[in-house]
């Protein structure tokens, strides 16, 4: 039944929704922060990075890549992981076409 009423939305609306949901929390922005700032790098630099235990920076990054806003790549002996710049930008033109919905009391006093 949940799949039913997805229908009724905007295929972009649930997108944003996701990644607006992947957003949703400092740890993450930390993260994309610090990924934005090198082309790639492992997860221990990621977790140095945080205060937080390894398995909670698990949990967050798992939250990323389930919205694809990171990837990963398996570079012996490590994965890399980096911003997925397809999907970032994607993300960004939601949000900006988000946030120019006119309201309409803020528009009748300009």
């Amino acid at each position: 039944m949940a799949s039913a009423k997805k229908e009724k939305y905007a295929r972009e609306d649930i997108r944003l929704a996701r990644y607006a949901k992947a957003l949703a929390h400092p740890a993450r922005i930390a993260i994309l922060r610090h990924l934005a700032s090198l082309d790639n790098c492992c997860f221990n630099e990621i977790s140095k990075e945080l205060p937080l235990a390894d398995s909670t920076v698990s949990q967050h990054m798992n939250e990323l890549k389930d919205a694809g806003l990171i990837q990963g790549s398996f570079k012996p002996p490590r994965v890399q992981y980096c911003i997925n710049t397809e999907n970032w930008k994607q993300a960004r033109k939601y949000f900006k076409e988000f946030t120019k919905i006119k309201i309409a009391q803020i528009d009748k006093n300009k």
